[in-house]
């Protein structure tokens, strides 16, 4: 029987993709993958990839662009990336915590979706 084998690939729309390559790489520091196709920007995320494309649809309400979903990334130090986002500017949906998973917090990336960085062990 075919099945899912699990996520492969996450992508979000954005209007702005300049915009997006530098929120991502300046305030949250991912770095851009080599190949990326055109109208998206790839992140180099492993073990999943992440990108941001131009929309594919009218986004509509900015407020509720992924709600239901939750995005989580794994980080080295999910209080240290917070104090970075909070200097930056970045809206905070609710300080570090701790969970099941480890340290957690989220943040709202300028588009509207809402980001929770977790702290992992490192491979």
């Amino acid at each position: 029987m075919p099945h899912l084998f699990g996520p492969d690939f996450i992508g979000i729309q954005a209007e702005d993709l300049e915009a997006a390559r530098t929120f991502y790489t300046e305030v949250v520091g991912l770095k851009v993958a080599a190949n990326g196709p055109p109208g998206a920007v790839v992140f180099d995320t492993k073990p999943i990839p992440f990108a941001v494309r131009t929309p594919l649809v009218d986004l509509g309400n900015k407020d509720e662009l992924g709600r239901g979903i939750a995005l989580w990334f794994g980080c080295d130090d999910a209080d240290a990336l917070h104090d970075r986002l909070v200097a930056r500017g970045t809206p905070i949906v609710f300080a570090p915590k701790d969970g099941p998973f480890g340290r957690y917090f989220a943040f709202r990336d300028p588009f509207g979706y809402t980001i929770t960085p977790h702290t992992i062990a490192q491979p």
